[in-house]
């Protein structure tokens, strides 16, 4: 009994996907808020600091250059892990060229550079979803995005604070070179890792792939509903999390102290432990059940935050509030992941999951300005009372599509 669950949440997919994930969120801060503590701490001016939020826009379009990656082969490692190890190995030579620069002198340089290296994670991104995408089978798929989102919280953890205590001791330089000897050494992963079946040869033009993908995705059953659903299965919860340090700090009046031990170590042990549980669940469950129950827990926890708003400054109900709703975050999180990889072919899945995944993104993108506004004309209880309405959009969506999204994902794995 005991080895069959072990086996089940524990094998050479699994545990590549988990180091893969590792890997995948490791850079993002490192061009990110650790680089801004860094030119920080150099004095660069404030204008060529906010010029660094641009560093991410690689991150945002991804979808645009992935289906070369559906497309070309890397010799060697394949065509999954080939884009992975290379992409890899540009991330930690750039970091390591990054390390060797001083911002008070070079913050242009660094600035490009830095941006060269969000392209090679970007890139990296779309590899490894496509990689997690093939490799895993259809009752790991929970459970891989799971395993996914606590590495990539982790080094998100290594690459931010950990990397901040290490300049402090050690310089601003070797803490970059230690971030790149990270990145490089992943590559042992990517060399080590299950190699993926190829079920189909890949297209002779280029354009054909690009087309073919597009196609494959179109030709599904009620596809608008489909992407209506993915739109905004997460919108509520998009919404809810868009002001959130505003609504601690300025709305409620809680110190940074209280507000980075609640927010961002709850949160991130709340987030780890929802996608896990969610992972585990969805070894038993099918994914339209597990969407439903998840999205309107999602729904509800939103609620917490309206008791927290007409409460007022309580730090136990701050932290439970952000526990629960991130925990709740967790387990959609888990569970979309799974779903968007059940609707990618395998022939195109690095194309098409990046392109769902983007707009999966649309609501966290697009809804800082509308909730500002929200708050503005409305009030907090209010634009948490909308933040919980908003949820049920996507899961009216859902219910529409329940046999589409039963029976396509049967198909995927038959």
């Amino acid at each position: 009994m005991v080895p069959s669950v072990a086996k089940k949440l524990i094998n050479k997919r699994l545990a590549a996907v988990f180091l893969l994930g590792f890997a995948s969120g490791l850079p993002l801060a490192l061009t990110g808020s650790t680089l801004q503590a860094w030119f920080t701490e150099a004095n660069v001016n404030l204008v060529a600091i906010g010029a660094l939020s641009l560093i991410g826009i690689p991150y945002t379009l991804k979808f645009l250059w992935a289906p070369l990656m559906d497309h070309y082969r890397i010799p060697f490692l394949g065509r999954r892990l080939g884009w992975i190890g290379l992409m890899q190995l540009g991330s930690g030579v750039s970091l390591l060229w990054l390390a060797s620069m001083n911002p008070a002198q070079q913050a242009s340089t660094m600035g490009v550079m830095a941006l060269v290296i969000a392209f090679f994670s970007a890139s990296q991104d779309i590899a490894i979803d496509a990689y997690r995408t093939d490799v895993l089978q259809t009752d790991e798929r929970g459970l891989g995005a799971a395993y996914f989102v606590f590495a990539y919280r982790l080094a998100a953890l290594f690459a931010g604070a950990l990397a901040l205590v290490a300049a402090q001791f050690l310089g601003w330089t070797f803490t970059y070179q230690l971030m790149a000897g990270m990145m490089l050494l992943s590559m042992m992963v990517s060399y080590a890792a299950p190699q993926v079946v190829e079920q189909a040869p890949v297209p002779r033009h280029f354009w054909q792939t690009v087309k073919g993908a597009l196609a494959d995705l179109m030709q599904r059953e009620k596809v608008v509903l489909l992407l209506l659903f993915i739109v905004f299965y997460k919108f509520g919860d998009a919404l809810a999390l868009q002001l959130m340090m505003n609504f601690l700090l300025h709305g409620l009046g809680f110190t940074l102290v209280q507000v980075g031990f609640a927010y961002k170590a709850t949160s991130f042990i709340a987030t780890v432990l929802g996608a896990l549980v969610g992972g585990v669940f969805l070894l038993r469950w099918n994914i339209y059940r597990a969407l439903l129950v998840f999205g309107l827990a999602q729904a509800f926890s939103n609620l917490m935050f309206v008791l927290l708003a007409m409460a007022g400054k309580q730090f136990g109900l701050m932290a439970a509030s952000i526990f629960i709703e991130n925990f709740c975050s967790g387990l959609s999180t888990a569970a979309l992941l799974a779903f968007l990889m059940s609707q990618c072919h395998r022939q195109y899945s690095a194309s098409q999951f990046a392109l769902l995944s983007a707009v999966a993104s649309l609501g966290r993108v697009l809804m800082g300005p509308v909730a500002a506004l929200m708050v503005a004309n409305l009030g907090w209880v209010q634009f948490y009372i909308w933040s919980f309405v908003l949820c049920f959009p996507g899961i009216i969506f859902l219910v529409a599509l329940k046999t589409e999204v039963s029976e396509h994902v049967q198909a995927l794995s038959s």
